[in-house]
């Protein structure tokens, strides 16, 4: 569930479905219909995983994944190919590719998918993230604290996951704001101050530490479960 993600597909009717699909299941995402306006995008902004259509105009979808790689961009990527071009599939995985779903696909497939590549890019073996007392399930989308439930809003569900896929490394709030924010939102810094301080108290355990002038660092009390990894 970690955590921005971008979507690159000319289809927009589908390119749709799937933004849709995934801002339902707290993504934070950005669009593009084009393979130039893909390429752009993942260039310059730190998506956390990227549905690649193969078959794009201007700039096809293996050629903006090479350039990507050569670019030393290393975001997880799941490419779209047609269910009988067994050849895009190979050229896709040459290309840099993490996975593939076939067209036509169930949005479920698409959402499970993604949620194993940033779980293995994380190091997470499991849809479990586990931090002392809270667990969090990435797919199910809940949150507990000590076997209590515990009610976030988007936001907050999006920074706690971004925390609990990094435990033990300050992450800057630049960082929090690249991660949860798509291009569209009022990206203030000032934000991730309030977002903490309210999933602190909502959380009601003392994991979140403000690192002066750094960021935040999420660990777990001494004597906690580590995280299943």
């Amino acid at each position: 569930m970690r955590l921005r993600l971008l979507v690159v597909e000319d289809d927009r009717d589908l390119n749709r479905q799937i933004v849709t699909a995934l801002e339902g299941a707290g993504y934070a995402v950005d669009r593009a219909y084009d393979g130039e306006e893909g390429h752009f995008l993942g260039d310059t902004e730190p998506y956390d995983a990227v549905v690649l259509d193969i078959g794009l105009p201007k700039k096809d979808g293996v050629a903006v994944l090479e350039e990507w790689r050569k670019a030393g961009r290393n975001m997880p990527v799941l490419i779209l190919t047609a269910r009988d071009r067994w050849s895009d599939k190979v050229q896709g995985f040459d290309a840099g590719a993490d996975d593939y779903v076939a067209k036509p696909f169930h949005m479920e497939e698409v959402l499970a998918r993604l949620r194993a590549l940033v779980r293995r890019a994380a190091g997470h073996a499991t849809s479990d993230l586990v931090c002392g007392p809270i667990r969090l399930d990435t797919k199910a989308s809940r949150v507990v604290v000590d076997g209590a439930a515990v009610k976030l809003t988007s936001h907050e569900y999006r920074l706690l996951a971004y925390m609990m896929h990094h435990t033990g490394r300050v992450i800057s709030r630049t960082e929090l704001v690249e991660h949860l924010y798509d291009q569209d939102f009022d990206r203030d810094s000032n934000t991730i101050e309030v977002f903490v301080g309210r999933l602190r108290k909502k959380l009601g355990v003392d994991m979140i530490q403000t690192v002066r002038g750094l960021g935040y660092l999420m660990t777990a009390p001494e004597g906690a479960a580590a995280p299943l990894r």
